[in-house]
Formats: structure tokens, C-alpha cells, sequence
């Protein structure tokens, strides 16, 4: 009885055996076609690294003069004063211009001192340090 449970057991080890070397030419023969795949891709693209270049935008219209930046930080600087503690987005509004033209002007303001700001990103509120 030990003799034939002993090759029912080498029977097994060796279909299990040739299962798994079988299950593993498989995958090794999927996981080429995979790499010869990525590789003509690659090649058909012209060397490209999967991304495509981004175009840099280009600035619309002109460069604002020093007097101009000066006036708008007047203009910003008296509606900082008539709106305390407000964000950007509502003293654009007062002046008649947008946040992102804002941005040097309150840049200029807060370095000279006549304003300082409080918070982050959108939430920053701005305040009037006087004169």
C-alpha cells in the first residue's frame, strides 16, 4: 500500500510540476508580447515619451506702464480702505478690474506697507495700514 500512495504522490508533484512550468511559459510569453508591444508604439510615436508638449501661452495685449500700475494702485488702495477685511474678488469689483490684474498692484502695497493682508490663496482678506 505505501509503494502505490507513494506514486499517486510523485504522480501528483509531477502534474502540479508541469502545470506551473507550463502556467509560466505563459506568462512570460504574454508579459514579451507586452514589452514588443510597448516598444513598437514607442517607435511609431517618433521617440515621444507618451506626453505631448504643452504650448505656452501666450500674453494677450501689452505691457501696462509704471504710471498705469501706479494709478490702479491708488484706485486699489482706496477701495481696500472703503472695503475693510474683504477679499479680492470684491474690491476687483470696486475698482472695475479683474483679481489677476490686481495681483502687482497689491503686491506693491502690501511691500510699501500701506496694506497688509491676511490669509491664503482666495481667502486672503486685505486691510489699510494708513498713511
Amino acid at each position: 500500500m505505501k509503494t502505490s500512495s507513494k506514486s499517486l504522490e510523485q504522480k501528483i508533484e509531477s502534474a502540479v510540476e508541469s502545470l506551473v512550468r507550463e502556467h509560466l511559459a505563459a506568462l512570460e510569453a504574454t508579459a514579451t508580447d507586452a514589452v514588443r508591444a510597448g516598444f513598437r508604439r514607442a517607435a511609431a510615436s517618433g521617440g515621444k515619451r507618451g506626453r505631448t508638449a504643452i504650448p505656452r501661452r501666450r500674453r494677450q495685449g501689452r505691457r501696462r506702464t509704471r504710471e498705469e500700475i501706479v494709478a490702479l494702485e491708488e484706485r486699489l488702495y482706496e477701495a481696500i480702505c472703503a472695503h475693510p477685511g474683504e477679499t479680492m474678488a470684491v474690491i476687483a469689483e470696486a475698482v472695475g478690474a479683474s483679481a489677476r490684474e490686481l495681483n502687482r498692484p497689491a503686491t506693491v502695497l502690501r511691500r510699501t506697507g500701506r496694506v497688509r493682508s491676511v490669509g491664503q490663496r482666495q481667502y486672503t482678506r486685505y486691510f489699510p495700514m494708513g498713511e
